[in-house]
């Protein structure tokens, strides 16, 4: 029997290992666009009851952020924490874009909502096997490190409100990506380390398209209610986001993905006077 896209999804949270979560879902997204196509199984949207928390692997151990040591990444040490921070980052976004299918699959959405979040996964999938395989050329693997704790953070807060999670994980945590990863690019490109180079590259691209889809359905479901999506914007990241929105902002590939300055500076400035 054909699973469903949200059973799909589940699958994949369940999975432990990040190989072979990766692996489950680059499988499970190319059956959905075989489907999609007229090539494949027909597959039903479906609803599920994912868990609250996705399966990890042992390693890499979870800290706290304040714990996470910090190493200049001028040094080999440095890159290889530099590159492990973002395998994780990556990891947990695949089980952030397979998450919002297997919870939100009640809420009646477009077809293009699931082929956005798919594609979203798949391509998450594929950024966390280039940088391991980064990490591998200098001598470490992902899990050699300890990690950040608070990443899924974001996911439980929203549980249970869409255009919340949307605003607050596409629209803020991938966007401020799209700021820090110009820098990352650099200190790779400074050690000539080209295959690095290159895997941030890709993900720099391609994260502007999570972005993009975010605030493309940001704006679709308060359209349909009749919200202020600036205001509700505002509102949600004050609500569920913990922490000041930190400058400097890459304005330019910000509004590539929909997000202008009104968004995000009004909302700096109001958290700056509420966490001084």
């Amino acid at each position: 029997m054909t699973l469903t896209l949200a059973q799909m999804a589940v699958d994949v949270l369940q999975t432990a290992d990040g190989q072979a979560k990766t692996d489950l879902s680059r499988k499970y997204a190319k059956a959905w666009r075989d489907f999609r196509a007229g090539e494949g199984p027909n597959i039903e949207i479906g609803t599920a009851a994912p868990p609250m928390h996705p399966k990890r692997p042992d390693k890499p151990e979870l800290l706290s952020p304040r714990d996470v040591p910090r190493r200049r990444p001028g040094s080999d040490a440095g890159r290889i924490a530099l590159l492990h921070a973002v395998a994780h980052i990556e990891l947990n976004a695949v089980d952030l874009h397979w998450d919002i299918i297997a919870r939100f699959g009640h809420v009646p959405m477009p077809m293009g909502f699931y082929d956005d979040w798919v594609k979203c996964a798949e391509e998450e999938s594929r950024h966390f096997n280039l940088v391991c395989g980064c990490l591998e050329d200098l001598g470490s693997f992902y899990g050699a490190l300890p990690a950040h704790a608070g990443m899924w953070r974001a996911a439980e807060d929203t549980a249970e409100d869409l255009l919340g999670r949307l605003a607050v994980v596409p629209m803020v945590l991938e966007a401020r990506g799209l700021d820090v990863t110009p820098g990352m690019i650099n200190v790779f490109r400074s050690a000539k380390l080209p295959k690095a180079i290159e895997a941030l590259e890709i993900i720099y691209a391609e994260e502007v398209g999570h972005v993009a889809y975010g605030s493309k359905w940001f704006h679709f479901l308060c359209g349909r209610d009749n919200i202020d999506p600036k205001d509700a914007f505002h509102d949600l990241v004050r609500r569920y986001f913990h922490g000041a929105l930190k400058p400097p902002f890459n304005e330019e590939k910000r509004a590539e993905a929909g997000i202008p300055p009104d968004f995000y500076w009004p909302l700096t400035e109001a958290l700056e006077k509420e966490n001084p």
